[in-house]
């Protein structure tokens, strides 16, 4: 483990841990952490468990069990140091003689900060910040602005056509994206705590708003489903059904919804539509990430993917900075962020 690309090999397979739990730590930070022995050789990996249960360089800990001794962990966030629902993972990490520790963030929560100190202080070497940006920008993005901000944290997610539609003339939508990029919200949606719809999607399309995993597997968890607006649910929608629950918030206020789903506990939500609520969301600048799946096709004239802003003149666009485009099937995905002050 002494060439920088091993390193970064550990921190990524550490970083994949804490992607593949993302969304079941909720309220905690979905953590990853990998160890090595003192040769360098993998010998147990962890994430975090659901909330009360093992944190993740315990779980990889156990994986390991002697053969830690003398070895290095690699962990997505610095170990904790205080005793909540569980005890400390820096005494976890000193009781299984650990002698190295790369993480990548800070904890930035004052209470559980402060392990890299005493971790140093006992004699074992850390090392911070390897591979931040790619955790800061991945499976912890969310946790890390809702203890930032307070709320939670909110991608707005579209298919559009390459001119901005996400309906045709007539109305009709499905399918704008390709079976590849459809499969992958699905697996979004499993990792964020809620998913929010404007009623008038609700009364359009009547959609169930679930994860649906590939064939041969079931989904160990939903989303919230989350209606906006002050006409009823129509009995009978797929919204009200039991798959999941539901919760209809009689408002058009987008920041009386980010109020009560703080109160609820949510850190990730997936905004999904339709586009006058996306526009209530970012003239508010509650919108943290545009996640948008874009088709190979042309429409012309139809639904466009956004409502007004308050933008009058080109001087008041709202910036973005592009994060990612990515092929997904014929799609393109593009992930953009609001551009920095």
């Amino acid at each position: 483990m002494s060439s920088e690309s091993g390193l970064e090999l550990a921190m990524r397979s550490a970083i994949a841990v804490s992607e593949g739990v993302r969304g079941f730590t909720s309220p905690n930070p979905p953590v990853g952490c990998m160890i090595v022995d003192a040769a360098g050789k993998p010998v147990g990996f962890g994430g975090t468990s659901p909330p009360g249960q093992a944190h993740a360089e315990v779980v990889a800990l156990r994986m390991a069990g002697t053969a830690a001794r003398g070895g290095t962990a690699f962990v997505t966030l610095e170990p904790c140091a205080h005793h909540g629902r569980t005890p400390p993972c820096v005494d976890a990490l000193l009781d299984a003689g650990i002698a190295q520790v790369y993480y990548a963030v800070d904890d930035p929560f004052p209470a559980a900060s402060g392990g890299a100190r005493r971790l140093r202080d006992a004699g074992v070497t850390v090392h911070s910040g390897l591979l931040a940006d790619q955790v800061r920008t991945g499976p912890l993005r969310a946790w890390l602005h809702h203890v930032r901000t307070g709320r939670p944290h909110v991608t707005w997610k579209f298919a559009s056509t390459v001119d901005g539609r996400t309906a045709a003339e007539d109305g009709t939508s499905r399918w704008i994206s390709s079976p590849e990029a459809r499969a992958e919200v699905h697996e979004l949606r499993l990792k964020v705590d809620a998913v929010i719809v404007g009623i008038g999607t609700v009364l359009v399309d009547d959609p169930q708003l679930i994860a649906r995993p590939p064939a041969n597997e079931s989904a160990t968890r939903q989303p919230l489903r989350v209606v906006v607006g002050e006409r009823d649910i129509p009995p009978g929608s797929r919204v009200l059904d039991d798959a999941a629950e539901t919760v209809h918030l009689r408002t058009r206020d987008p920041m009386e919804v980010m109020d009560a789903l703080t109160a609820r506990g949510v850190v990730d939500v997936l905004l999904e539509g339709g586009p006058r609520l996306a526009g209530a969301f970012w003239e508010s600048g509650l919108v943290d990430r545009a996640l948008v799946y874009m088709a190979p096709m042309l429409l012309g004239a139809g639904t466009p993917v956004l409502g007004g802003i308050g933008v009058g003149t080109i001087g008041d666009a709202l910036p973005l900075a592009f994060e990612s485009a990515t092929m997904i099937g014929p799609d393109v995905r593009i992930s953009a962020v609001p551009a920095p002050e």
